[in-house]
């Protein structure tokens, strides 16, 4: 739990820090960046190699890879576990296998990076930047986003609710983006669908159209009555495999704890960013020379605060278990040379010949002579 909270928290000082550091570098040092080259994202390479040379191109280049290969994996393993699990084992194949439900995942992973890829290639052809997509990603998928937090939390909501809503709020987004792409331009381009408002509208649209519809559709149409406490017996596992479990992960107390921990913060942190933080923003206007210092400040402190936590915490908390792998190596290496030195101080001893052989010693020859008088005997 605090895990995705801190994560969150620190995954907010890239909009935040990032752009307002690098955005105003530009526009301090004058580059010349267009706003076609600002909408495909090619401000901070810019101000970077700038600044740093190749090394700063370096290192915005790897800094891309890593986030690009983060999502894209997350965003694969989220599609492929749809399918395989969603889709798959609930209506084609029940009994499948963990090893055939594998497959299928990779299988998608596949041809969903493969669609991807080529989707990607169709976007820009078309000329739609980073920056029209990315906004335009709160029209299309914005509507969901209500209708699936109440289906986690709110046992009377309705499923074919939330379906119905996730599709009407869609459609009302785009009606009311296409529409003011027409008021505002007087024309629905590229250009006029991109801009902030128009942009802002449809995202809003797309938010409480689709809450709205749920709410009242589960409310007074199909009203529900869902006891989470059985949603345990309804989770079926592939092959009924808990080796990635531990006690605390099954013990529910400890996940109620978690539940109530996580949700209080998370309810506070939601509240002071979308509403707190706006409407401390809104009697400004337009920003004093101190207020934009001051707004400057904190983005560099939280950046500051994102490094440090996501650098130094994780070896803080995983600090017993580092210990104990260094230790292994250490005692390892250190045994290993003992050895090595043991074996060079004492050389084996050359094999000796029969004729070089101890003779045998008299206790050994007496044993003999009585065996030999006893079997003489028995005969």
């Amino acid at each position: 739990a605090k895990g995705y909270l801190l994560g969150g928290i620190c995954w907010f000082a890239i909009p935040f820090s990032l752009a307002t550091s690098l955005g105003l570098a530009s526009t301090a040092l004058m580059l010349p960046i267009s706003s076609s080259e600002a909408g495909n994202g090619l401000v901070p390479p810019a101000v970077a190699d700038h600044l740093l040379g190749e090394a700063g191109s370096a290192l915005i280049l790897i800094m891309l890879f890593m986030a690009i290969v983060s999502t894209g994996s997350a965003e694969s393993i989220a599609v492929s576990s749809l399918v395989a699990y969603d889709i798959y084992r609930e209506y084609i194949n029940p009994e499948a296998t963990g090893a055939k439900i594998l497959w299928v995942s990779r299988v998608v992973i596949v041809l969903f990076g493969i669609f991807m890829g080529l989707f990607s290639i169709a976007l820009n052809a078309m000329g739609l930047n980073l920056g029209w997509v990315y906004l335009f990603m709160g029209v299309v998928i914005g509507s969901a986003v209500i209708p699936l937090w109440n289906m986690m939390t709110w046992s009377k909501a309705s499923g074919t609710g939330a379906v119905i809503a996730a599709w009407s709020g869609l459609v009302l987004a785009l009606i009311g983006w296409l529409v003011g792409a027409k008021i505002q331009g007087e024309s629905v381009t590229v250009a006029t669908l991109g801009t902030n408002e128009v942009m802002l509208s449809g995202n809003l649209i797309a938010i409480f159209s689709s809450g709205i519809i749920h709410y009242i559709y589960s409310k007074f149409i199909d009203p529900q009555d869902y006891d989470f406490s059985t949603l345990n017996e309804n989770i079926h596992l592939v092959e009924q495999d808990l080796s990635g479990l531990g006690e605390q992960q099954q013990d529910r107390k400890v996940l109620r704890h978690a539940k109530r921990w996580i949700a209080r913060r998370g309810y506070l942190l939601t509240f002071v960013k979308i509403i707190v933080w706006p409407i401390l923003s809104i009697p400004a206007g337009v920003f004093t020379k101190p207020f934009f210092a001051f707004w400057v400040l904190l983005s560099i402190a939280w950046g500051f605060g994102a490094a440090i936590t996501i650098s130094v915490l994780p070896l803080f908390e995983s600090q017993d278990e580092i210990g104990k792998v260094c230790s292994g190596m250490l005692n390892y290496i250190l045994r290993k040379k003992v050895e090595e030195t043991y074996a060079e101080e004492e050389p084996a001893a050359p094999a000796k010949t029969l004729e070089e052989e101890e003779p045998v010693p008299q206790a050994a020859k007496a044993l003999e002579e009585d065996e030999h008088t006893l079997v003489s005997q028995a005969v």
